[in-house]
């Protein structure tokens, strides 16, 4: 179970790194630069130890897949970022992946 619970960490902090890309306007505000190395960085360790315990092929899949998903509906309820009748189709499709995924 502390796998699973790590690895949801280390995908939010992906989600918060990305958001914080997003505002830094290419690298140019301090603080969200910061948001930057901060969120990567311990997503990125935090991933390292779910390594330990579960396969890499199925936590990349789950940690890129959320991630994704994740940061899409930031996009979208933050940025006012529009979504296609496609990208609703692809999270769709990784929601499904995901769920497979683990149910093997």
């Amino acid at each position: 179970m502390v796998p699973y619970i790590l690895l949801l960490c280390s995908i939010v902090l992906e989600v918060f790194g990305s958001t914080m890309l997003k505002l830094s306007n290419a690298f140019t505000k301090t603080l969200p630069v910061v948001g930057v190395v901060i969120g990567f960085g311990a997503s990125f360790y935090i991933f390292s130890i779910v390594l330990l315990d579960l396969p890499l092929g199925f936590s990349y899949a789950i940690w890129s897949g959320s991630g994704t998903i994740l940061i899409t509906l930031v996009g979208i309820v933050i940025f006012k970022e529009k979504i296609n009748r496609q990208g609703v189709i692809g999270i769709v499709l990784l929601l499904t992946g995901i769920v497979l995924l683990n149910l093997g």
